[in-house]
């Protein structure tokens, strides 16, 4: 099935209401995802860990700031401000680096001491080791 859009003629009455209207949740909408923008993540399990990635394309190794407080995981990079140079005229700008903070609860199954973090190919990747009594090795019960 194939969706077209269609233009409708504009009434004189409603017309520009429904322009309006029409345009609000874009503008709405830039403005809202700029001031809460959260990366994505996907949490994997492995027998011996957890795997985390979270996308942040665009930054650098530098640009972020992993701590661990009580229970709490916490992943976050500041907006950086980009040079202009005075020979470039900027015509249309759409790539933004927006700030983002990202809070995770551990268990207590992690090893918080052991948490390793690379960032390759845009993708921040966080690996949460479990603890020893956790990684149990399946194990097959015979039927007598």
């Amino acid at each position: 099935m194939t969706l077209l859009k269609v233009n409708q003629p504009k009434r004189f009455v409603n017309g520009w209401m429904d322009e309006l209207l029409n345009d609000f949740p874009t503008a709405f909408g830039k403005t809202f995802s700029e001031d809460f923008f959260t990366p994505q993540v996907n949490i994997k399990e492995t027998n011996e860990a957890y795997l985390l990635e979270l996308s942040a394309p665009g930054r650098s190794k530098e640009d972020f700031k992993i701590n661990i407080e009580k229970n709490l995981l916490t992943i976050s990079s500041d907006k950086k401000s980009e040079e202009t140079k005075e020979t470039e005229k900027q015509i249309r700008k759409e790539f933004t680096l927006q700030s983002f903070k990202r809070t995770f609860t551990l268990d207590e199954k992690i090893e918080a001491d052991k948490i390793e973090a690379k960032y390759e190919n845009g993708l921040l990747l966080l690996s949460l080791p479990k603890k020893e009594e956790v990684k149990l090795a399946a194990k097959e019960i015979s039927v007598q």
